[in-house]
């Protein structure tokens, strides 16, 4: 394409007829989804290559020709539509946007062929403009995947996911069985793919969208306990569930199963495509850039690997998470998601290691390293770091934001947990991890916050009325600590771990965090 475009800016009719040959037929189905009209497409195009060629000069990278081309084509339509002043003429009354059959064949031959085409198109007219263009230009007009998605600037997997969404309709809708069948080359979309995921709910969510593929809940809590660079490694992990047991009631056997989802990304082959939905939080981000660490160091051999990864949704005003969107929500995310290339495998890596770390060192020179092929790796990190005792009075983001919000005057567990989470939604904190926060702060003879209606804190799976009902208050110690005067980290004497650093007393010095 490059050399076509040097030859039509030094006027050479070869390379104006490779664009015009080339182009011609993706220029049609793009003025035609806007016009409905077949005689005004061909008028936009023809408009549309005479303006292109007179500004081809002005086009500094060849490679962009397909996406600068479509926008002038729409820019002619928008003109054609301002100027109407004729009726709309059915596409199907125009062979040419189709492509003819072979005219030798025997009249009856023709007589059927014609006929099942009239199906065909009538059935195609009744699917949503943006897969009627994508089956026109990918199975009567031969165009690749690569070229449409170039053109309409759309990524190839949102275009798979649109035809296969096509021939799942025109299946159904298809009066003829055998005329079925001619989409049989179109994408699968689902056959040997697999989603990893976040959340239970999420992934119900996304199976009732209609998406198929077999769907892995990917279930681990990073951001809570000690984590390691090698999490496969089974004293680690021994300690880990432990640790999880004592602190947060998650039965040792229960964690474990993770080792059974690990065998499962050990036996990838079966799968075609690979699919990671995560979120923004520091949560999710744990999670992705440990399954990345994890993938860089395999030999995908022809897996494709996505992700779709969102901070954000047009419908929900404070989105939070993938588990917030109903099925239809999350069906319309279904091929947006992009290819995983090598850099972002290195950054999620890059991530893994330094957040896995017990050398603090490590896990400042990440934020300085400027990684920002993972769009949400860097506040995330931060967010993880803002965890550790501050140099103004020992306290970590989660401890300062709960006396703050104690002191303007939530003092309900769960009415806590809400105005903290959504202060600290980076985070991605649950309940069941803020508990043991809040558990850290009333106990021993240090403690920032007293409880009273209640003994004790939830742990997994358990419900108390008392603690739902029980009021939090600041100590003495709270309030000395909250205005600055007393550093609570030269104090305390329990330990505990941010990713991979083991906070203790002795070693936080060197840790503290500056906010």
């Amino acid at each position: 394409m490059k050399s076509w475009i040097e030859g039509a800016v030094k006027g050479e009719p070869e390379a104006y007829k490779q664009l015009v040959n080339h182009f011609r037929g993706m220029a049609l189905a793009v003025a035609y989804q806007h016009l409905q009209d077949a005689y005004g497409a061909e008028d936009v195009v023809q408009e549309a290559f005479t303006e292109a060629f007179a500004n081809l000069s002005k086009l500094e990278k060849p490679e962009a020709f397909p996406g600068w081309f479509k926008i002038i084509v729409e820019r002619q339509c928008y003109r054609w539509l301002r100027r109407k002043r004729h009726a709309v003429v059915p596409i199907q009354e125009v062979e040419t946007v189709f492509r003819e059959e072979d005219q030798t064949r025997d009249p009856e031959a023709q007589a059927m062929q014609k006929e099942l085409q009239e199906t065909l198109r009538s059935s195609i007219a009744q699917l949503p403009s943006s897969m009627q263009v994508v089956v026109d230009l990918f199975y009567f007009q031969g165009y690749t995947l690569k070229e449409i998605s170039d053109f309409l600037d759309v990524n190839v997997s949102a275009l798979k996911k649109r035809m296969f969404d096509a021939r799942t309709k025109l299946k159904r809708s298809l009066p003829i069985r055998n005329l079925a069948s001619v989409f049989n080359e179109l994408h699968e979309g689902g056959k040997s793919m697999l989603h990893i995921m976040n959340g239970d709910h999420a992934a119900n969510r996304l199976r009732e969208s209609g998406i198929q593929g077999e769907i892995l809940v990917w279930r681990e809590l990073y951001t809570y306990g000690p984590v390691t660079t090698a999490m496969a490694d089974r004293s680690a992990r021994q300690h880990r569930a432990v640790v999880l047991e004592e602190e947060l009631g998650i039965p040792q056997k229960g964690y474990l199963h993770i080792e059974a989802l690990e065998e499962k990304l050990r036996s990838l082959q079966q799968f075609q495509e690979i699919v990671l939905w995560f979120e923004y939080d520091l949560y999710d981000q744990t999670m992705l850039s440990y399954l990345l660490h994890y993938f860089s160091g395999q030999d995908l051999q022809n897996i494709r690997l996505n992700l779709l990864c969102i901070d954000s949704y047009p419908e929900v005003e404070h989105f939070r998470g993938l588990g917030q969107l109903t099925p239809k929500q999350i069906g319309s995310l279904s091929g947006n998601w992009h290819v995983i290339e090598k850099q972002e495998l290195q950054a999620g890596k890059q991530f893994w290691e330094a957040y896995s770390s017990s050398d603090i060192r490590l896990h400042q020179e990440y934020l300085k390293s400027g990684m920002n092929e993972l769009p949400f790796a860097k506040v995330a990190f931060e967010a993880h770091l803002s965890r550790l005792p501050s140099v103004t009075n020992g306290l970590g983001s989660i401890e300062q934001t709960t006396l703050e919000t104690i002191r303007s005057g939530i003092h309900r567990p769960h009415d806590l947990f809400r105005k903290v989470g959504d202060k600290l939604h980076v985070l991605g904190m649950g309940d069941l991890e803020y508990w043991a926060h809040l558990k850290r702060m009333s106990e021993g003879p240090y403690a920032l916050i007293r409880m009273t209606g209640a003994t004790s804190f939830p742990m997994f799976n358990q419900h108390d009325q008392a603690f739902h009902d029980a009021v939090m208050s600041l100590t003495e110690l709270g309030v000395q600590t909250l205005n600055g005067e007393i550093d609570w980290s030269s104090l305390r004497e329990d330990e505990y771990w941010v990713g991979g650093l083991h906070v203790r007393q002795g070693e936080i010095e060197s840790m503290k965090s500056k906010r």
